[in-house]
């Protein structure tokens, strides 16, 4: 007897199921990617996880995540260059949060905390801190059906970052919104099961209104990972001194973005992982 197929978590239902490429009519048929087909393409492409990372959130081998990815990128070349019409749906999955498979009947909830959510930023003096990894606190807003109803401050203690994750868990932080983040901090947060919104800047209490309102700018490539690759890179180059520094590290001789040694070297300071 054949094993069951594992039903794979995703997250949420898309947003948008059907594409069609402009001046050709639907056939009627076409390309179809499965509900977990696209999860994949949503974690990796999008906000930039690991297939490990991705097989974690699945809660699936990594062997069916690479199965998983492969096809969906297929069907996206096929779409692209043969102009197909393409269309999200089916497949064996579950939402992670719902409390019966895909269909039943909390499937219409995309995801949890519709009404109530706890939301973290990274935080200092009003602003949206700009470094994960070192950041000494967090605002944590409390909401409800997508208002505000309370917020506190809290102190990190000194936990480093490795331990954020955690931290942020613990208090029952949903979502985060945040400024630069290395990829080993996302991945973490992943696992932890935090929806991460990089990227962002300006007022903590804003951000969070931009958020709820649907209107938050934030860039699900920000990266801080100068640090750890050793090329030169610098995400968005947030703190950028124009002295070849990095943000809170003041080493004037320890150069990123744009002010490589040459030898792709930036220091050894850690921009959350």
């Amino acid at each position: 007897m054949a094993r069951p197929v594992k039903e794979r978590q995703v997250d949420r239902i898309p947003d948008y199921v059907r594409f069609c490429a402009q001046g050709r009519a639907s056939r009627g048929h076409g390309i179809i990617m499965t509900v977990e087909e696209y999860e994949t393409l949503r974690l990796i492409d999008y906000l930039g996880l690991t297939q490990e990372a991705c097989a974690g959130k699945m809660g699936v081998g990594r062997g069916t995540v690479q199965s998983l990815y492969t096809s969906a990128r297929k069907k996206l070349a096929r779409f692209l260059v043969e102009g197909a019409e393409l269309e999200i749906a089916g497949g064996e999955f579950v939402l992670r949060d719902a409390v019966g498979p895909a269909g039943g009947p909390d499937a219409s909830r995309a995801e949890k905390g519709d009404h109530q959510m706890k939301i973290g930023v990274t935080y200092e003096d009003g602003e949206v801190f700009q470094h994960f990894g070192h950041t000494s606190q967090f605002k944590i807003y409390e909401t409800e059906d997508g208002k505000i109803v309370s917020s506190q401050i809290v102190d990190t203690n000194g936990s480093g970052h490795g331990a954020l994750a955690g931290f942020l868990a613990d208090h029952g932080v949903e979502v985060l919104i945040c400024g630069g983040i290395g990829m080993g901090a996302k991945n973490a947060l992943a696992e932890a099961g935090i929806r991460l919104y990089p990227g962002a800047s300006g007022s903590a209490d804003a951000q969070v209104e931009a958020f709820l309102a649907g209107t938050l700018s934030y860039d699900p490539d920000t990266r801080c990972s100068h640090h750890d690759h050793g090329d030169g890179s610098c995400g968005h180059g947030e703190g950028h001194h124009g002295d070849g520094s990095c943000g809170h590290h003041g080493h004037g001789d320890s150069s990123c973005g744009h002010h490589s040694h040459g030898d792709g070297s930036c220091g050894s300071h850690s921009c959350g992982e």
